[in-house]
């Protein structure tokens, strides 16, 4: 028995080892970074120029019967007119930083300015038709032509990234990188950095001094010296980005490493965001007397970012339901059929601000589930530990199907129309578990929780609490309306899959 742990720890302690040494042998090179803009212009050239066609096909080729017929329908014109337009959506492209390193692989964000590129090139060509009124396009061509080349564009840079991501796990495309601190916030940051391969940065380990009250590092990560050798440390691993852990430091510390490194060449200084981390609904600077003083917004989304969102949901959640009404009305019918009791479970969550309100779910267990709960106590603490019991006799038949599917969850609709909840969002959790959620709970009363998310399209109720968290940040944190379509999209394969749904 003894003699299987140590086997088991001495391949634990090799695998760390071979990813440590392919972790010191990863960075971006010259070529890499020259072979990815060359693909990167070659998609954006092939599939602006395929966008157009297809336009062309749409407008002259179908039988639309909302479009005039009286246009000029030469192929061979139109074939021109896209020689001059596909450089002047490249140009736009270019100019909203979509080859630059640091906007590149960055999911939904790169898709913003994608987005946003795609416009500034139909402005341009309505300019064009402005100042050059013999000029002769037709306008459901170029109408047609944007959407196309925004959506082809993004899936082939969506492929793309996906094979760099792959290339990523390899050591290749990477920066390597050190984190400076040595306390627990640094190697929080610094295992968070190495579990999630995708992100870019290769850390090589940590920069402290105070070794002794360092936590406990994982397999691989070590200490790899103090500030006095940062230069020899940075001369030595070759390496491009610092990322300094702001909690583990004092202020003329950090202001030295700023003069030292803050306009270097070759290296990149990011800060972690220490409050700003647990405070993610977005500041603001206002003066008064003069005095700069940086307040924080009580909600994360505002303005037009929040009107979008809630054009998104009514423009799903109200179709759908007229849509799914027979389908509601039949679950309804095989709820009361199976079992005694309620057919809408209420259960209460916590909303936007610390709002309380009841999310409305099919019910899906026997009446007196509470009793059987307080009868089993290892169920009673599986299910206070986790929020969930994975084979739960309290679960009807009818609910364990509806379980399976996600449908007990189509009763949220309602919710989501009398914006108590989102189509995507954080986790919704009760007031007893704000506790699991520590200062990060802070974030979810800030957006309306989802009926679904990433922690949906992750593995649902597979995935630990600590995962729960990191996913609910990074989305508010990075919310955009391409995050949530690009959610709901990934949405049905997750449901379909039934992967974590118990």
């Amino acid at each position: 028995m003894r003699s299987s742990a140590a086997a088991l720890e001495q391949t634990a302690e090799s695998a760390a080892a071979k990813q440590a040494r392919e972790i010191e042998r990863a960075g971006w090179s010259a070529v890499e970074w020259h072979l990815l803009v060359v693909a990167l212009l070659a998609n954006d050239i092939m599939m602006a120029g395929l966008g157009f066609r297809t336009a062309y096909w749409l407008r002259f080729e179908t039988s639309f019967a909302f479009f005039r017929t009286d246009a000029l329908t030469s192929e061979r014109y139109y074939q021109a007119i896209a020689m001059i337009l596909v450089p002047i959506w490249i140009v736009a492209f270019a100019m909203m930083g979509l080859y630059r390193r640091e906007v590149l692989l960055g999911g939904t964000q790169e898709y913003r300015r994608v987005f946003q590129a795609t416009s500034y090139g139909l402005v341009a060509v309505f300019f064009i038709e402005f100042l050059k009124p013999e000029t002769i396009v037709a306008r459901g061509w170029v109408l047609l032509g944007w959407p196309l080349v925004f959506l082809l564009t993004v899936l082939g840079r969506m492929a793309l990234r996906r094979f760099v991501y792959a290339m990523r796990r390899r050591g290749h495309f990477l920066s390597r990188t050190v984190v400076i601190g040595a306390n627990r916030e640094a190697v929080l940051l610094a295992n968070q950095l190495r579990q999630w391969t995708t992100s870019g940065l290769a850390v090589l380990g940590l920069i402290g001094a105070d070794t002794e009250s360092t936590p406990e590092l994982s397999h691989g990560m070590r200490i790899l010296g103090d500030l006095e050798h940062l230069d020899g440390i940075i001369s030595r691993y070759g390496v491009t980005d610092l990322v300094l852990a702001s909690s583990s430091m004092s202020r003329e510390t950090m202001l030295d490493l700023f003069r030292r490194y803050g306009t270097a060449d070759g290296i990149d200084l990011r800060l972690s965001s220490g409050l700003y981390e647990i405070i993610t609904t977005g500041l603001n600077v206002r003066e008064f007397g003069f005095v700069p003083l940086v307040g924080v917004n009580r909600v994360r989304l505002t303005g037009m970012d929040r009107m979008a969102k809630w054009a998104l949901d009514y423009s799903i959640s109200i179709p759908g339901l007229i849509v799914l009404s027979p389908l509601l009305l039949v679950l309804s019918i095989l709820v009361k059929l199976d079992s005694r009791g309620p057919l809408i479970h209420r259960r209460r969550v916590m909303g936007t601000n610390g709002r309380k309100f009841d999310a409305f779910k099919f019910r899906t267990m026997l009446a007196n589930a509470d009793e059987l709960l307080a009868a089993r106590p290892e169920l009673a603490e599986e299910f206070r530990e986790y929020g969930k019991i994975k084979d739960d006799p309290r679960v009807t038949r009818v609910g364990k199907f509806l379980r399976r599917w996600s449908l007990d969850e189509l009763p949220q609709l309602f919710n989501v129309l009398r914006r108590e909840m989102s189509l995507v969002g954080p986790r919704m959790i009760s007031p007893e578990e704000m506790e699991k959620y520590a200062e990060w709970g802070l974030n979810l009363l800030t957006v309306e929780p989802g009926i679904t998310g990433i922690w949906q399209v992750s593995g649902r109720s597979e995935i630990s609490y600590e995962d729960r968290v990191r996913f609910d940040m990074y989305y508010i944190r990075n919310w955009n309306i391409w995050l949530d379509l690009q959610l709901l999209w990934q949405t049905i394969p997750a449901v379909l899959k039934g992967r974590g749904a118990f």
